[in-house]
């Protein structure tokens, strides 16, 4: 029951939060209003392999961070829940066994569902109910699962970055991917990702060692962070270089590189979902900073070694920005 001030003392929500919602978010924060702690519970068998219950607490923990929700509670996993398709009682019956040996005891289940009235009364509990017909919030797990980019609009940019490809733009110097990177993001109503080198390499006077190197790779991915959870992203992050590239660099320049800069090198397989290489049939523009057109071909031999070495799957692009948007275009939509 409430207490004089109308509050509960502990109120439950479970659920599979697979993605995390709008709705989901409205429906804890109905609850944090409405008690004075509240615990919930993350689960669903079979799980989501794309999105397995770990991350789905990621997404609360980010959401609703402790230092600002001290009284939210994330409850851990408990082994062998029944499916999604076992009947309700057998789910009551579970809840309610799992929560007995945590010694957890809430005296009010806050649910959106028709499942939460039995599930109180077997916790012999109170229920609250939290928008059933969906009003507030028209959408649901299932419906944002059936396409996920179209409900991106019900969904944290700190959720929705799990969902968005990085798509790598490499090549050597002057081949077109700054312009490129740009272009496609525009091209599809997304963001995209300078390169970082650029900034420390005129800072530096182009004076750069092994750990200049390695600071361009952690902030060039530090930017890539920054962007996936920047709002109005759109299905892809297009990005300008990789760390493989930053490693060739040091080795050009340093003749060495650290073992931290070749750990980011080798995360590239599977940090991009797709990896797009601009050949270097542009005519080379000098801007002061770049070395010349017999480089340039040097350093696309080495790109295109690494890429083939490392096994990454790569699609080349040429022709001119117009060509080369249109390439990429028909390859990501098919």
């Amino acid at each position: 029951m409430p207490d004089n001030t109308g509050k509960f003392a502990h109120g439950l929500i479970v659920g599979k939060f697979a993605p995390l919602h709008a709705g989901h978010e409205a429906l804890i924060r109905f609850a944090l209003s409405r008690c004075e702690r509240v615990s919930v519970w993350v689960y669903s068998r079979p799980d989501f392999p794309s999105m397995p219950s770990p991350v789905r607490r990621g997404w609360l923990r980010e959401v609703f961070p402790a230092h600002l929700f001290p009284q939210l509670t994330l409850l851990p996993d408990a082994p062998n829940p029944p499916l999604n398709s076992a009947p309700d009682a057998e789910h009551q019956q579970y809840v309610g066994a799992v929560l007995d040996g945590w010694n957890v005891r809430p005296d009010v289940v806050v649910t959106s569902e028709a499942y939460g009235p039995p599930l109180a009364e077997r916790l012999n509990s109170a229920h609250l109910h939290f928008d059933p017909e969906r009003r507030q919030t028209p959408i649901s797990g299932t419906a944002i699962r059936a396409d996920v980019h179209a409900s991106r609009h019900f969904l944290n940019p700190l959720v929705y970055a799990h969902f968005v490809e990085r798509v790598a733009i490499v090549g050597a110097e002057s081949t077109g991917k700054s312009t490129l990177t740009a272009a496609l993001a525009g091209d599809f109503g997304t963001h995209f990702v300078r390169e970082y080198g650029r900034d420390v390499y005129e800072r530096e006077d182009g004076k750069l060692t092994p750990e200049h190197f390695l600071e361009i790779a952690l902030g060039h991915r530090a930017l890539e962070e920054e962007a996936a959870r920047t709002p109005g992203l759109n299905r892809s992050l297009f990005v300008d270089t990789t760390a493989a590239t930053t490693l060739m660099w040091s080795y050009l320049l340093c003749r060495t590189a650290l073992p931290e800069l070749h750990a980011l090198a080798n995360d590239a397989k599977r940090r991009y979902a797709h990896t797009f290489l601009c050949a270097d049939d542009l005519a080379h523009e000098q801007d002061g900073w770049r070395s010349n057109t017999e480089v340039r071909g040097v350093q696309q031999a080495f790109i295109r070694q690494d890429l083939e070495t490392r096994g990454v799957r790569y699609q080349p692009l040429r022709g001119s920005l117009t060509e080369r948007v249109a390439q990429v275009r028909g390859f990501l939509r098919r």
